[in-house]
C-alpha cells in the first residue's frame, strides 16, 4: 500500500488589509512509493473550534469565516505523478468593507475520485488533509483574554504526568499563549525536564471567543520520586507562575508497600499473640 499524500504548510498565519489582494500557495506531494498518479481536488471550507479541546469544525459558517467567500483557487484540480509535487496557488480578495479581526478557513485537499475513475487509476487516498488559514484583517482588532487555570498534579501513578492550563480569548482575533515547564528532583535538585535535547517551552493558539484546555505530558519522567514542577504561562499580558510538589509512585509499588506493610503488621500481631499465649501458659504452671 502506498504512503499518503502530504500537504504543506499545515497552517498559515497571514495579515490582510481591506481592499487588498493577498496571494499564497500550498504544496501537495505524491510520495515516491505511490503506485499511480494522484488526482487531487481542493475545497475551501470555514474553520472554527467547537469546544475546550480545540475540536475543529469545518462546516459552520460564521462572521469569522467570511474569508471563505474571498478565496479563489487558481488550480483547484490537477494530477501529480509519483515523487512529484504541485503548487496550488490561491488569491484572497479582501473586500473594502472587511471588518478588522480574525478570519479563518481550511484549504482541504482530497482525492478527486471522479477524475481518478475517468483515468482508470486506482484510488490511493480517499481521505482529506487541510492547510489552515489563520488571517488577521487590519482594523478594529480586540486583544483580550486571560488565564483561568494553571494546574500541576500532586500525585501520579502511571509515570506520565500531565500539566494543564485553561485559557480564554474574549477578543476578536486568535492569540498565542507561551508556556514553560521545568521539573527538578525535589531532593537532589537534578533537572529532570527539559534535558539538553528537549524543549520545555511551547506555544498554544486560542481562537477568538473560545476557551481552550491545554495539556502537556512531561516526557522521560522517573516512575518513582518526589519532584518540584513549575509551569509558567504568559497570555495577553496575564502571567501565571505555579510551582508544586509532585509525588510519582506506580501502582505496583503501592501494592508492594501495602503487602509488605501488611506482612510486617501481621508478623508483629502474631508475635504478640504468641507472647500472650506463652505468658498464660507460664502463669498456669505456677
Amino acid at each position: 500500500m502506498s504512503s499518503a499524500f502530504t500537504v504543506v504548510p499545515m497552517s498559515q498565519h497571514i495579515r490582510l488589509e481591506a481592499g487588498k489582494v493577498y496571494e499564497g500557495e500550498i504544496t501537495v506531494a505524491n510520495p515516491a512509493d505511490a503506485t499511480s498518479d494522484f488526482h487531487y481536488a481542493v475545497d475551501v471550507n470555514p474553520y472554527s473550534v467547537i469546544d475546550e479541546f480545540n475540536t475543529a469544525d469545518l462546516a459552520t459558517q460564521s462572521d469569522r469565516s467570511e474569508i471563505v467567500k474571498w478565496i479563489e483557487i487558481e488550480n483547484p484540480t490537477g494530477v501529480i505523478k509519483p515523487n512529484e509535487v504541485a503548487k496550488v496557488k490561491y488569491k484572497i480578495n479582501v473586500p473594502i468593507t472587511a471588518p478588522g479581526g480574525g478570519q479563518y478557513a481550511a484549504l482541504g485537499v482530497r482525492s478527486n475520485e471522479e477524475a481518478t475513475a475517468t483515468s482508470g487509476a486506482s484510488v490511493q487516498n480517499v481521505f482529506e488533509l487541510a492547510s489552515l488559514i489563520f488571517a488577521e484583517v487590519a482594523g478594529d482588532t480586540k486583544h483580550e483574554g486571560r488565564i483561568l487555570e494553571n494546574t500541576i498534579p500532586g500525585f501520579v501513578t502511571n509515570g506520565q504526568p500531565v500539566v494543564s492550563a485553561l485559557l480564554t480569548n474574549t477578543g476578536n482575533v486568535h492569540e498565542t499563549a507561551q508556556v514553560e515547564i521545568k521539573v527538578k528532583n525535589a531532593i537532589t535538585q537534578e533537572v529532570i525536564f527539559p534535558k539538553d535535547d528537549q524543549n520545555g517551552e511551547f506555544n498554544e493558539l486560542v481562537m477568538p471567543g473560545a476557551t481552550r484546555y491545554v495539556t502537556r505530558e512531561i516526557s522521560d519522567m522517573p516512575m518513582l520520586g518526589v519532584f518540584s514542577v513549575t509551569q509558567n504561562i504568559s497570555f495577553l499580558g496575564d502571567v501565571s507562575e505555579n510551582t508544586a510538589t509532585m509525588v510519582a509512585c506506580p501502582i505496583w509499588f503501592m501494592v508492594l508497600m501495602i503487602v509488605t506493610l501488611g506482612a510486617i503488621i501481621g508478623g508483629i500481631a502474631a508475635g504478640i499473640v504468641r507472647h500472650r499465649h506463652k505468658k498464660k501458659a507460664e502463669e498456669a504452671l505456677q
